[in-house]
């Protein structure tokens, strides 16, 4: 599963952050850069917890 952010809705309020700071770590101004990121196996309902916090619905998942 690969976590996939919209940069352009992102507007960095960094609650995915909050929700799992390890599979959205965050740049320096505060936005996502998780973009890419491999969900490691185990760690998938913290990254849909991530997903559903976002309140621009920047974030996705996917199986490839």
């Amino acid at each position: 599963m690969k976590i996939n952010v919209d940069r352009a809705r992102c507007t960095g309020h960094a609650m995915c952050f909050a929700q799992a700071p390890d599979l959205f770590p965050l740049d320096d101004d505060g936005f996502s850069i998780a973009d890419g990121k491999e969900v490691p196996a185990g760690e998938e309902k913290r990254a849909q917890l991530g997903v559903f916090a976002c309140p621009e619905r920047a974030i996705t998942l996917s199986d490839t």
